[in-house]
């Protein structure tokens, strides 16, 4: 099923959670292509036009940060393509919802890629999806990963640009421990990939910062009844509660943490956090609630200014609120712009081998990648009411 959106100049976009939104631009002039971008694109008969396939989550738990990532994609599109595109080539944009059963989501990407025939995969959506989505990509097309992950991803064709625990979680456990004396920790997470390998560098930071762990539960997807977890964090008397639950199942569980009246008492800390959680969460819920991200929307610099001026010019006073997750899908594809700029091709292998090393600069600043590693100015803060407040760059 496919189906065209017009993105509105106020306001975001809706959608229902069906396979496919299509935003077709014109076409831009030919260019003359490299060999290797001749081949690339009489395999995908792309013409002049860079098919891309956004599989972001539009339902589900992570589906929460739907519409703030489509608009922030929205807006990298419309200002690549007034610069001319991506080497010549003008990107045309189709949106594929990346919740709900995995097997509809592979079936999704079988067909954005073999009857679609979309040229890249930019992808924002859960580690599990992309774990077995890489299985569908791998030796066909380009994929990019964009939001906080685990780290590690090393597979061919994939480049993974999001924050990972070393450089956000670890500074934080440090500052946690030394300046708010935090020993005890209780980690709650989602049951799936994301959470299993972050608590386990998380444990090993901990313990680094002279800490220790006093309990771990993993929660499956979807839970809304956070009392029997409420009940095992009160009995172990944590100083800290690390919070590695997404979208809505962290909203239901830290409104739930705030009105059992733990919130005086110990600390939250998350990794996948933004305003878009913070606002369903709610003022009164937030109560020494900390996060660490490589953007937020109250940074104060040139390169951000002209995201947020440019966001909200494009969608208006009632667009979706920006945080970090939606923020990662415009960050993906200044990424790509970038690599392909780099590489001279779009073709899979010089672009995957550019895109390991790679400077590119989004609304978060300059971001360095390393052999496939990413280094980006990270942040610590703290919920102020509705907004986070940075304490300090880490």
């Amino acid at each position: 099923m496919r189906s065209t959106v017009n993105f509105p100049a106020s306001g975001g976009p809706t959608f229902p959670p069906q396979l496919l939104f299509r935003n077709l631009s014109a076409a831009a002039d030919d260019r003359a292509l490299s060999p290797d971008d001749h081949a690339f694109f009489r395999r995908r008969g792309a013409g002049n036009r860079l098919r891309i396939g956004g599989f972001i989550c539009c339902t589900g738990s992570p589906g929460v940060w739907g519409p703030s990532a489509t608009s922030s994609a929205q807006l990298a599109v419309a200002e690549i393509n007034k610069r001319g595109g991506i080497l010549g080539r003008e990107i045309e944009l189709s949106i594929y919802d990346a919740g709900g059963p995995l097997d509809d989501v592979l079936h999704r990407a079988e067909q954005a890629i073999g009857f679609d025939e979309v040229d890249l995969i930019v992808g924002l959506h859960t580690s599990a999806v992309r774990v077995a989505l890489r299985k569908i990509t791998r030796g066909r097309v380009p994929y990019v990963y964009t939001p906080v992950y685990e780290g590690g991803e090393q597979t061919p064709g994939v480049m993974a640009i999001g924050e990972t625990p070393r450089w956000q979680i670890r500074p934080s456990i440090h500052w946690l421990s030394e300046v708010k004396k935090a020993a005890r920790w209780y980690l709650i997470g989602s049951d799936y990939v994301w959470p299993w390998q972050s608590h386990r560098a998380v444990k090993r930071y901990i313990k680094e910062a002279g800490g220790h762990v006093v309990g771990e539960e993993f929660v499956p997807l979807g839970e809304d009844n956070h009392e029997p977890h409420l009940a095992r964090i009160r009995a172990a008397r944590p100083d800290v509660v690390l919070i590695s639950l997404i979208g809505t199942d962290s909203i239901t569980f830290n409104r739930s943490f705030g009105e059992s009246g733990l919130a005086p008492t110990m600390l939250r800390f998350a990794g996948a956090m933004d305003e878009t959680v913070l606002l369903g969460i709610g003022a009164d819920n937030s109560e020494n609630l900390f996060c660490a991200s490589g953007y937020f929307p109250c940074v104060g610099s040139r390169a951000n200014d002209e995201f947020m001026g440019g966001y909200r010019a494009m969608f208006g006073p009632n667009a979706p609120p920006i945080g970090s997750l939606g923020q990662s899908n415009y960050e993906g594809l200044r990424f790509l712009e970038a690599a392909a700029n780099q590489a001279g091709t779009l073709a899979m292998g010089p672009l995957f081998a550019a895109g390991r090393n790679v400077v590119y600069s989004g609304a978060r600043g300059p971001v360095i990648v390393r052999d496939g590693r990413v280094r980006m100015q990270m942040y610590l803060a703290e919920a102020d009411g509705l907004d986070f407040k940075v304490i300090k760059a880490i």
